[in-house]
């Protein structure tokens, strides 16, 4: 299933087996019945309906909502260090809300910080409800996750065109070209699934990250004066923007 597709159900008790799974991001099938007071047999009829359209599988013993994964790219960095990029796994959580974090601690992504605290709070990667959707790739080196592309996408029908992406790499692995493939994933996903103009805003402190984007073609918007307030100072907001139809 796409993360831009509409959920359509045919019944309620099926809708509601998969707002709880997509909920919790992956859940053992003994733990839905309880939640949702379930018969076995009639979960099991459902949960056979629902794996056959698309909208939940099964990973070893627990169920997750079945999402498109898209194929996974792997390239070498400027280095010659071999990274992949692919869709993030619940698996991931952890992981990615450290890299996120690493980078918010910096100071000077106030974006990345609201997406960190959200994946945590909500314990959940990839979501795809009535309310809120939300896309992300992660590039990892071996067994680490070095950095992520995430994009916001509004479930109101006058923004559906438009998405919020942020994009970060670890300290550590800057310099070498990964942070133009992680956007350039982002983006290039965007396009492919209709969207027409991503955003992205910045504190006017950060102007390594202002630069990134401008080298990529985005540009400034506007600017709302001390909209930040850190280390007791005022800082402005760059809103910035990118067509990408």
């Amino acid at each position: 299933m796409d993360v831009t597709e509409a959920l359509t159900f045919d019944h309620q008790d099926r809708k509601d087996i998969y707002d709880y799974i997509e909920r919790e991001g992956i859940v053992r099938e003994d733990d839905v019945r309880r939640a949702l007071n379930f018969d076995p047999g009639a979960l099991g009829a459902h949960l056979t309906v629902l794996r056959r359209d698309g909208y939940i599988r099964k990973v070893g013993d627990k169920l997750q909502v079945a999402y498109d994964e898209g194929d996974a790219q792997t390239f070498e960095m400027d280095d010659g260090t071999e990274c992949t990029i692919r869709m993030a796994q619940q698996v991931d959580l952890d992981a990615l809300v450290d890299a996120i974090r690493e980078v918010a601690e910096e100071g000077t992504y106030i974006e990345a910080e609201t997406v960190g605290d959200m994946i945590d709070h909500e314990e959940v990667v990839i979501r795809h409800n009535e309310v809120r959707s939300r896309m992300v790739f992660v590039a990892t080196v071996e067994d680490e996750l070095a950095g992520w592309v995430h994009l916001d996408l509004p479930e109101t029908g006058k923004l559906r065109h438009t998405a919020v992406l942020t994009v970060g790499t670890r300290a550590s692995f800057r310099g070498k070209g990964l942070g133009s493939r992680l956007l350039g994933r982002g983006v290039d996903w965007a396009r492919e699934h209709g969207f027409e103009k991503l955003y992205n805003s910045i504190p006017s402190t950060n102007e390594g990250a202002i630069a990134f984007l401008e080298r990529h073609g985005w540009e400034t918007e506007a600017v709302r004066e001390n909209h930040y307030k850190m280390d007791d100072d005022y800082v402005d907001e760059v809103m910035m923007a990118v067509e990408i139809r």
